[in-house]
């Protein structure tokens, strides 16, 4: 098992810190300002983006692009790296068109379009050109229970008629958001794995209303986390993805590798947090003591440090498997990190805010972004108690063939 950064990584790192250092950090106020005053996207983004496109920082997130299409075709492994970096500032994922959950959508419309659904939707992704949602998540069920979805798309003639009411869907404010992959029940009373479909559906399609864009922790993304109702939406046929029953298939193709690039950028919000923490605390003085050496502090700084390694090893490892053996395979590693990662991430980003006392809490600094960024990381993608179950029923299951093995090593009293 090697995980290790190879020399095109390493390279990669370090062109991709300098264009974050260079271009993306100092403009962190001006992009601020302007979605305060309601620019977005902001007046700066495609200057940024066509830069990053003409030196390579394009597409790093999709393993198996095609020649001719534009991109690095990393790794899963040698991408994870490159979105702990962009992690660092919320907004700088788009630049280098490796946002979610344009991400996803790419990587779903790459493995399952038809030619005609390459040209309309995925090639102007690719290109940066137009931005997309993904509608899965609904206010009424648990939605991590995908067989608990209760949008019904039911075929009529030529057409896919829609209904049902979706909510936290990302990107869907975006002035350039042109679709969304919608997953609903084409099969209500079938398996429970092959009720759900999924169907593209043009945002300016008549019946798609998006009702608002609901605040997160009092905060407003201007992208959107949006709740959408669709009522008798009609797209063609030709829209379904895949196969009618393919659903449930896809949208765990689409979180695997999902899963990595979250949990590498929940590494690069953690290490952003540690490093203001470890300056804030050479810097500050309470009772004639710099900070760091009161032994509450230094011990936060060690443990944030130690729990970041770990947890980053972990994505590693996950990322590695996924490209040896494919995500099923990697399945528990995969909810293992999706269940650790935000939990560290959000230690860290306490311990810091603890450390710049009031001004943590003030967006004087990036702290309170962060921590809300971790708090939705732990609901995002499915609950951490899902995951947790996940694990244990898969532990549960593969101690199965070696039950009473542990026998040999109790020590019942003499009698």
């Amino acid at each position: 098992m090697d995980f290790s950064y190879s020399a095109k990584t390493q390279a990669l790192r370090e062109q991709l810190t300098n264009f974050m250092d260079q271009h993306i950090v100092p403009r962190i106020g001006a992009w601020q300002q302007e979605v305060a005053a309601g620019i977005y996207p902001v007046s700066f983004m495609e200057d940024l983006k066509a830069l990053a496109r003409s030196e390579g920082l394009w597409n790093l997130f999709l393993p198996s692009l095609k020649d001719g299409e534009p991109g690095q075709g990393l790794s899963n492994l040698e991408y994870a790296p490159l979105a702990e970096i962009m992690g660092r500032v919320s907004w700088a994922s788009e630049v280098f068109n490796c946002n979610a959950p344009d991400t996803g959508n790419m990587e779903l419309l790459h493995m399952f379009a038809t030619a005609e659904q390459r040209e309309q939707w995925l090639n102007p992704l690719l290109a940066g050109e137009i931005r997309s949602a993904f509608a899965m998540t609904e206010p009424d069920v648990g939605s991590s229970d995908a067989s608990n979805i209760q949008t019904l798309i039911r075929r009529d003639g030529d057409e896919y008629v829609i209904n049902g009411r979706k909510w936290f869907i990302t990107n869907a404010a975006h002035p350039n958001c042109k679709f969304m992959i919608v997953m609903g029940k084409t099969d209500p009373d079938g398996d429970a794995k092959r009720q759900q479909s999924m169907v593209i559906v043009p945002m300016d399609t008549p019946g798609v209303e998006v009702e608002r864009n609901i605040p997160v922790m009092n905060h407003i993304a201007p992208e959107g986390h949006c709740e959408i109702v669709l009522r008798d939406v009609r797209v063609p046929a030709a829209n379904l993805l895949a196969e009618e029953g393919d659903g449930f298939m896809m949208a765990q193709a689409r979180l695997g590798p999902g899963r990595v690039h979250h949990c590498m950028r929940s590494i690069g919000m953690a290490e952003l947090a540690l490093e203001l923490m470890v300056e804030r605390a050479q810097e500050r003085k309470t009772f004639g003591r710099y900070l760091f050496q009161h032994g509450s502090v230094s011990e936060w700084i060690a443990r944030s440090r130690m729990e970041i390694e770990q947890a980053r090893l972990l994505v590693l490892k996950t990322a590695w498997m996924i490209d040896e053996v494919g995500a099923r395979t990697a399945r528990k590693e995969i909810a293992m990190i999706k269940a650790v990662i935000p939990t560290m991430h959000s230690q860290v980003v306490d311990r810091a805010i603890q450390v710049f006392g009031a001004m943590g809490l003030t967006p004087d600094t990036p702290l309170s972004d962060l921590w809300i960024g971790a708090r939705c990381l732990r609901l995002a993608d499915g609950p951490d108690e899902v995951h947790l179950r996940s694990i244990a029923r898969m532990e549960l299951r593969d101690s199965e063939a070696k039950r009473g093995h542990t026998a040999a090593y109790l020590t019942p009293p003499e009698r």
